[in-house]
């Protein structure tokens, strides 16, 4: 196995397929990134066996096939300490990878490919095309509102669910939902729903490059797979029935508050740095054109803002968490969006105009 490479040419593709690398693992091959080069160029493979990244690197001079694992945070902190215009000179000899650049000499420590713990998937499943710009955007709109380490655990993931061609992507942590959805009028009779784990979830939202190109995606029994002219991402699914979430989403709104989204967003924002930094919880208190924002604190500080609404309803006195509010309001894009609730005890429902197929949901807090 023998190539050269530009630091530039390998160093995104390496950070890439590294971040899903633990540095300490039970397995240590998983510690290590496999290196498997073709004549068609250098594939490299990162795996915690729950999520598998894979990069591709046509741009390299290819002088000896062949396939093995090396350290992979040793040599991203090569390729790194290496100056932008710098040219790798790689190596295996015997049972170390011989890496050279300029004057530099390093030798890394391997450990054979065919030891890597490969993510493999039904290869006769069809894929679903689909525009990265169209499937990231609805990755991106909801994934926000996803659990981090609840005991829920299909709430640590986000569901995707295929019917009557379309696509759902669905994220929520228990207090706050977020929905999107995408029509697909060549999705024929597929269906399904598919959890993908946070991490998997994260690593997507990483690789596809909003560009309009096209991604294929594959979905599985137990696995889902993204690939595009670049990288793959190939996650494990939740094994577990996602709550039905449509009856989440609050039907009866009759009070109904449009409202400018940055100048609400800015509010919030300057707002809660005196909020609690327990609860951040936030007053909301609606008269009128008025909507007016309260926080106040343990250490008795306290903040207040008013800003002018187009408000139809009764007045209301409701309380929320402000960083689910904000979180919501910055995946939004209408200079206007709407809420709409019930009454002082049920959740809003925050809508774009310019985006009537995302939702988004926040139960109240105790005030």
């Amino acid at each position: 196995m023998k190539f050269s490479v530009r630091r530039e040419a390998i160093l995104g593709p390496l950070q890439f397929v590294a971040s899903v690398v633990e540095r300490r693992h039970t397995l240590p091959i998983l510690s290590n990134l496999l290196l498997r080069l073709q004549a068609d160029g250098l594939c490299l493979v990162g795996s915690d066996q729950e999520v598998e990244l894979l990069a591709n690197i046509s741009d390299v001079e290819v002088l000896n096939e062949g396939a093995i694992t090396v350290p992979a945070r040793k040599l991203i902190d090569i390729c790194r300490s290496l100056r932008p215009e710098a040219m790798l000179d790689c190596e295996l000899v015997g049972d170390h990878l011989q890496v050279k650049s300029g004057r530099y000499r390093s030798q890394l420590g391997t450990l054979p490919a065919q030891d890597y713990p490969c993510i493999e998937i039904d290869e006769n499943v069809a894929p679903l095309k689909i525009s990265s710009d169209v499937f990231g955007n609805s990755l991106a709109k909801t994934g926000f509102a996803m659990a981090q380490q609840d005991v829920r655990y299909f709430f640590n993931g986000m569901l995707l669910k295929l019917s009557s061609s379309r696509l759902t992507t669905v994220a929520t942590n228990g207090q706050r939902l977020a929905t999107s959805v995408i029509d697909l009028p060549d999705l024929e009779e597929k269906s399904g729903e598919y959890i993908i784990p946070r991490k998997g979830v994260l690593e997507l939202l990483k690789m596809i490059k909003t560009d309009g190109s096209e991604l294929a995606v594959y979905f599985t029994a137990n696995h889902l797979q993204v690939v595009t002219d670049t990288g793959t991402v190939t996650t494990k699914l939740i094994d577990a029935t996602y709550p039905e979430f449509e009856a989440a989403i609050p039907g009866d709104n009759h009070n109904i508050v449009k409202v400018d989204r940055l100048d609400l967003k800015e509010a919030l924002t300057r707002t809660a740095i005196l909020s609690n930094e327990t609860y951040r919880n936030i007053r909301m208190v609606v008269t009128g054109d008025n909507l007016q924002l309260e926080a106040n604190n343990p250490n008795q500080e306290e903040a207040e803002e008013n800003i002018t609404i187009d408000y139809h309803g009764d007045d209301l006195d409701i309380g929320f968490n402000v960083e689910y509010l904000i979180d919501a309001l910055s995946v939004m894009k209408s200079e206007e969006i709407v809420m709409a609730f019930s009454d002082a005890g049920s959740a809003a429902l925050l809508t774009d105009p310019d985006d009537p197929d995302s939702r988004y949901v926040v139960s109240p807090m105790m005030l």
